[in-house]
């Protein structure tokens, strides 16, 4: 008897990216209208967005048995860091670190207290970056550099192939992939200097901290492989979870902001 292979869906490869730029779509358009709006709004954006970092931070590190326990310590420095509060300062910075050694007391070990830090910061540079002068140009830029690093990637590396970046933990990152970030990153970052003012100071630094968004994917790939896992959730369809969107933003976040702390305080000086 003849076996009849099954028909491949109408809706494999082709249906599987659709739905992917659809919710990166939604994904880019809830994030620039909460840093357009700032305030509560991006606040709330935020505490989702760390929370769902440190869900993920404890399935990732084997620390699924105190995972509510982080999530309520990282709650405390995330309250504070509302605008009815003391906002994005140096008590929120303080609560953070104070979270993360209760953490790694109660549960006896760094995995899971790293994980408030890790999710930590990145909320509290966002929120600082868009409380600065200029802070919605600054936060876009932020924003654009981390997303045309991963877009510049994604083509290029498909594009143009060649030796691994780390074949070890992540075989489909290419050395032509990063280079094709940190090109479309500069370009980009360019054309907000053009049209925007985005100081030229930061187009330069933009080459660097593509390189960081691309060690950010790539240490998170690292955790995923020793976890065992494909994605680090299933939130995001055709994305994965909250840390596969976010692993660029995680490290260029807090650099970017303590950038620009150092420069407001040389700036006073």
């Amino acid at each position: 008897m003849t076996m009849v292979e099954p028909a491949v869906p109408a809706t494999g490869k082709a249906g599987e990216l659709q739905t992917r730029v659809i919710v990166g779509a939604l994904l880019i358009g809830a994030a620039l209208a909460a840093g357009y709006f700032g305030g509560v709004a991006l606040w709330l954006l935020v505490i989702l967005m760390a929370l769902g970092i440190m869900s993920e931070w404890a399935r990732l590190t084997g620390r699924q048995d105190n995972r509510l326990l982080s999530m309520y310590a990282l709650s405390v420095p995330l309250a504070i860091m509302s605008p009815w509060a003391a906002g994005p300062s140096f008590l929120a910075l303080g609560l953070i670190f104070g979270s993360a050694m209760f953490v790694a007391v109660f549960d006896r070990s760094l995995k899971l207290a790293a994980g408030v830090i890790y999710a930590g910061l990145p909320a509290l540079a966002i929120l600082y970056l868009r409380d600065i002068e200029d802070g919605i140009l600054v936060m876009l830029w932020t924003l654009a550099l981390v997303w045309a690093t991963d877009i510049g990637a994604y083509f290029s590396g498909r594009t143009i192939g060649g030796p691994k970046l780390a074949p070890t933990f992540s075989p489909n990152k290419t050395w032509a992939g990063l280079i094709g970030g940190v090109v479309l990153t500069a370009a980009v970052s360019y054309m907000l200097h053009l049209y925007w003012g985005l100081p030229l100071y930061l187009v330069l630094l933009s080459l660097p901290l593509a390189v960081l968004a691309q060690m950010g994917d790539l240490f998170e790939s690292w955790l995923k492989r020793k976890a065992g896992v494909k994605d680090s959730g299933t939130i995001f369809p055709g994305h994965g979870g909250v840390m596969d969107r976010l692993d660029g933003l995680i490290p260029v976040a807090p650099v970017v902001a303590l950038v620009m702390l150092v420069n407001s305080l040389l700036a006073l000086a």
